[in-house]
């Protein structure tokens, strides 16, 4: 499977890891000795089941260590048109591609075997959207101090995943279901009308579990997606603030240390 990874975030003044990149790329920000996307990279190059790499959104001059990368593309301005434009990419150089991984640059403490893990759990079913979850137990037993924010469910509390499987055709075939995505993401009704007030009250309520509201807005969406309870904290411990910016320059210096 070939992989975009998306590394096109340079946070703005107001935001909280503005003091670390002062206007640079965050996946550039140095963990351990290395730009924080070359972590990821490393995962990927040593996953057995990644054949190429397509990078998003760093500098012209950024040359990251890789030989399965195959193209650098600028950034969109946005994530939804970034993944599209990866999806695109994978397309022209694999016209056979039916999958791809998205991966976010910010989630260093990524390892090859979780990616293995993840291509081989995206193939035991045939659907348009592998969607990583990692419920709190599990995210706060490896990174007690993460502080992630959790959706509350009936069954459990969870947080997304930074490393995800789609269905190119849902990009290239899909046309009318992407652009109602891309036109809800930056509003919030929009964004609840999408997936149904019915579905989002369900869930304020916690009267709903992981299996039902995944089916509840696949059939809104008219989609066929799946949610995996993934094992691996890493793939959910994503660089947003500066405490977290230490907990994973702590944890890969003590990797390096070991």
């Amino acid at each position: 499977m070939d992989a975009i990874v998306i590394a096109g975030g340079i946070p703005k003044p107001e935001d909280p890891l503005y003091g670390y990149t002062q206007g640079g790329n965050k996946a550039l920000l140095e963990i351990a000795d290395k730009p924080m996307i070359q972590w990821v990279l490393d995962a990927l190059e040593g996953a057995q089941k990644v054949e190429r790499l397509v990078i998003i959104g760093l500098p012209e001059d950024s040359v990251m260590n890789g030989e399965k990368i195959v193209s650098y593309l600028p950034t969109q301005g946005d994530l939804l048109e970034n993944v599209k434009t990866g999806v695109i990419k994978v397309l022209e150089i694999n016209p056979d591609a039916q999958n791809v991984l998205i991966v976010s640059s910010d989630i260093p403490t990524l390892t090859p075997e979780m990616v293995d893990w993840c291509v081989d759990t995206a193939g035991e079913t045939e659907h348009e959207v592998y969607y990583n979850v990692i419920t709190r137990q599990v995210m706060e037993a490896r990174f007690p101090e993460s502080n992630r924010s959790y959706v509350r469910l009936k069954d459990m509390e969870v947080c997304g995943g930074d490393m995800n499987v789609i269905h190119t055709g849902l990009v290239t075939e899909n046309n009318d279901l992407w652009v109602r995505v891309v036109a809800a993401r930056k509003n919030a009704l929009k964004q609840a009308l999408l997936i149904g007030i019915d579905n989002l009250i369900l869930l304020l309520l916690r009267a709903i579990d992981l299996e039902g509201a995944l089916q509840r807005v696949s059939k809104r969406l008219n989609i066929k997606g799946r949610a995996i309870q993934c094992p691996y904290a890493e793939i959910g411990m994503d660089v947003d603030k500066p405490h977290q910016l230490q907990i994973v320059r702590a944890d890969l210096e003590r990797k390096l240390n070991a």
